[in-house]
């Protein structure tokens, strides 16, 4: 343990265990540690550095805007906010003047606006899915649907039910029980947290049809999906709907904590002064950099993260250990064929690659958007190099 995890574990409480690496500096999709070695970005923070380390329209803006100044408080207007709303609404519901936003500093918190648009409506019931992750916050963690992250803080929200993800048939016989109780729906399209498991093709089209028939709020959580991340902006312009709320976070400052929910029609009305509120919420540095990245992050940008995804996803399945590889874009999940994927965590650091493991047999890719073509292929060398020997151990 050098001085620096040494400092971390002292100092820390010990949420997260002491990392094996202490990371000093980046440049793109390359990390560099205390002794100067150099690492692939795989995982880009959680997928939260979407134009990778030290994009300089992103130090730019954030250069400029921390110079004028810093923090305005909410009771204040600022440019920032406004330019980074006004670009969200376009791109969101384009056209739709209805559209509102409000911003807080992280999906989790993003989601807790949601939950409470959810309750402005009056009706009680909300229904979220099996396995997803909406936060660790008690209202998000109310309607995470793992029940080992909820066991140790129950009593949690009561009123929240849970459907199998991507059935459609039990979902509906579950709104179909009381249809006039129900506020939301919530759902990711694409499970991250869960092992980068995505909805069913058509599912969220029909989730879309059964709002409307029982005039019941679609909330998407798209905080790790949103912003260009699996090749369109948002990921439910795959299947062409239109939530009525969607939530974001991660790679919208590009590494600064900034949250956002979106809304349309009635659901964008709901809020009201006193309803809720954030003292850092919409902070003009965190926006000045929300900016930067949607002034980078357009449709050919987009274009370009769907190509590198295919590129990506189509190589990582010929390694051999290698069952299936699921998601879209840059936001993939490597399926093996063992439970190995903590090793294969641990030996990817060995070769320099950053990876993630949120389940057991599955290893989470969600690099940098600009992550470059030479860098994608040298880093599935790495990956086959981690996911050969990993297995190699276990078989010993």
């Amino acid at each position: 343990m050098n001085n620096l995890q040494q400092r971390w574990s002292d100092a820390l409480m010990n949420t997260y265990g002491t990392p094996a690496v202490a990371l000093v500096e980046g440049e793109g999709a390359i990390v560099k540690d205390g002794q100067g070695r150099e690492y692939i970005d795989m995982l880009a923070g959680i997928a939260v550095n979407s134009l990778g380390h030290g994009h300089p329209e992103v130090v730019a803006a954030v250069s400029e805007q921390v110079a004028a100044f810093a923090h305005v408080s909410n009771l204040f207007v600022s440019q920032p906010v406004i330019d980074v709303a006004e670009a969200l609404a376009q791109r969101f519901a384009p056209g739709d003047p209805s559209v509102k936003a409000f911003f807080c500093n992280s999906g989790t918190e993003a989601n807790e606006a949601a939950l409470k648009l959810a309750k402005l409506t009056g009706k009680r019931r909300v229904l979220a899915a099996q396995h997803g992750f909406h936060g660790r916050t008690l209202g998000a963690l109310s309607i995470t649907g793992q029940p080992s992250k909820q066991q140790p803080f129950r009593p949690l929200l009561p009123d929240v039910e849970f459907y199998p993800y991507g059935d459609i048939t039990v979902l509906r016989a579950m709104v179909e029980t009381d249809p006039g109780s129900v506020s939301a729906i919530f759902l990711e399209p694409i499970q991250g947290e869960t092992g980068v498991v995505p909805a069913p093709e058509g599912f969220l089209r029909a989730v879309r049809a059964l709002c409307d028939e029982h005039g019941i709020l679609m909330i998407l959580d798209e905080v790790q999906t949103g912003v260009g991340r699996t090749g369109d902006f948002f990921a439910f312009q795959h299947e062409d709907v239109q939530p009525d709320v969607v939530t974001m976070a991660k790679g919208l400052g590009a590494g600064l904590p900034i949250g956002a929910v979106l809304a349309r029609g009635d659901a964008a009305a709901l809020m009201q002064p006193g309803s809720h509120g954030t003292t850092f919420g919409g902070n003009p540095v965190a926006c000045a950099a929300a900016k930067a990245v949607l002034s980078v992050i357009d449709d050919a940008f987009v274009a370009e993260v769907k190509r590198k995804g295919a590129l990506l996803a189509e190589t990582v399945a010929t390694i051999p250990g290698v069952n299936h590889v699921r998601g879209r874009g840059l936001m993939l999940g490597v399926v093996l064929d063992q439970p190995v994927a903590q090793e294969v965590v641990r030996k990817g650091l060995d070769h320099g690659l950053i990876l993630n493991n949120p389940a057991k047999e599955v290893v989470r890719l969600t690099p940098p958007l600009v992550i470059s073509e030479e860098d994608v292929r040298r880093g599935v060398e790495k990956l086959a190099a981690a996911i050969g020997e990993a297995i190699e151990g276990k078989n010993q």
